[in-house]
């Protein structure tokens, strides 16, 4: 499972590389997509990317270009099913709440039931 960042660096990732297998992309366009509350430098970047590279979701080629760092990045099967799981864990959530809701509200009926047997 991805932390925060990570998941942010992906997901700007997917967006930039739009549908597509491939994209070339520097720092400051993944930085720009990252949300303020999961900002993250440079540096750090370059650790989430190569984590991400790790974990396979996609290979990274660095290069230079004018003095700015660029990335060649190729997505992978697990690159490509980001969003895909996303969603599934977004209704997984969803499924978790609504069951609590219903567990808590068969409980209280229950308790109900009971007092009124009892009571």
């Amino acid at each position: 499972m991805l932390g925060k960042q990570e998941t942010e660096v992906m997901r700007a990732v997917y967006e930039l590389c739009d549908g597509t297998d491939c994209c070339l992309v520097s720092g400051a366009d993944i930085l720009s997509l990252v949300p303020h509350k999961a900002r993250c430098s440079a540096d750090t970047l370059d650790e989430v990317l190569f984590g991400l590279h790790c974990d396979g979701y996609f290979d990274i080629i660095t290069s230079d270009r004018k003095g700015e760092k660029m990335y060649v990045i190729t997505l992978k099967e697990n690159g490509f099913a980001f969003k895909r799981n996303q969603k599934q864990r977004q209704r997984d959530i969803s499924f978790k709440i609504l069951l609590a809701f219903i567990g808590a509200v068969a409980t209280f009926i229950f308790g109900l039931i009971l007092r009124g047997i009892f009571g």
